[in-house]
């Protein structure tokens, strides 16, 4: 697996061949899947990982999840709840050759945040000081890749603006240069989470995805996780 941070301009270019065969997504009080149209309320994320399991979107007993921060928790399980729209079955034993984008606003500022004020209170010896800090902004997605088994690409990405526009138009580059046949693309914070399972075109039925321009076309118009959700809704007919 290759993994990387880079720092992004926001200049677009073109989409290649990629589609959109899978979308999670996440808000502060309910989660779903956009091609299945499925749109669930959840209490706490405890109660989101319960019902995860439950309906088998998390395929085995994520056991790390407990220990991830917020935005690790809902970056893994946005990416499972993408895979699970898109069909795409993962175990613990079999890897996959799928890659992973992410970005957000912040990364795991909140968590060092956390840490830096325990540390304060508490010192060396007491508190968050003996603890694994999620300091990278590059940890959610790492975390989601190691739970998916997913060995393509890795890379955090930041942007200036137009996040979701920009991350998939890389997704699509990965993809056309032969680099990795599907990357998942995820915007995620410690608030809400969005991501998108892109695919070559050849690779699957167009009649069951979408393609990059209407994602691209959306994303102009919003960024807010809820909006967008909205208005994929209104995109999926089958």
């Amino acid at each position: 697996m290759r993994c990387g941070v880079e720092k992004m301009g926001s200049r677009l270019t073109l989409p290649g061949m990629s589609v959109i065969t899978g979308i999670g997504w996440i808000t502060g009080t309910e989660y779903g899947c956009v091609m299945k149209k499925v749109r669930q309320p959840y209490a706490d994320v405890g109660s989101l990982r319960s019902s995860l399991e439950r309906e088998s979107v998390f395929s085995y007993p994520a056991k790390r999840f407990g220990k991830y921060d917020l935005a690790s928790q809902l970056t893994c399980g946005v990416a499972a709840l993408a895979l699970y729209d898109a069909g795409v079955s993962y175990s613990e034993d079999r890897r996959q050759d799928i890659g992973i984008l992410g970005t957000s606003s912040d990364g795991c500022l909140q968590s060092n945040v956390d840490f830096f004020r325990d540390f304060v209170a508490n010192g060396r010896t007491r508190g968050r000081a003996g603890l694994f800090v999620y300091t990278l902004p590059s940890i959610p997605i790492a975390e989601a890749a190691i739970y998916l088994k997913l060995q393509g690409p890795l890379l955090y990405l930041g942007f200036s603006r137009e996040q979701i526009s920009s991350l998939l138009t890389r997704a699509d580059k990965i993809i056309t240069r032969g680099e990795s046949p599907a990357m998942l693309a995820v915007k995620a914070s410690e608030e809400d989470a969005l991501c998108f399972v892109v695919r070559r075109e050849g690779d699957v039925s167009t009649q069951t995805a979408l393609r990059l321009e209407t994602l691209l076309d959306i994303a102009q118009q919003t960024s807010a996780v809820d909006e967008m959700v909205l208005a994929l809704f209104g995109h999926v007919t089958w």
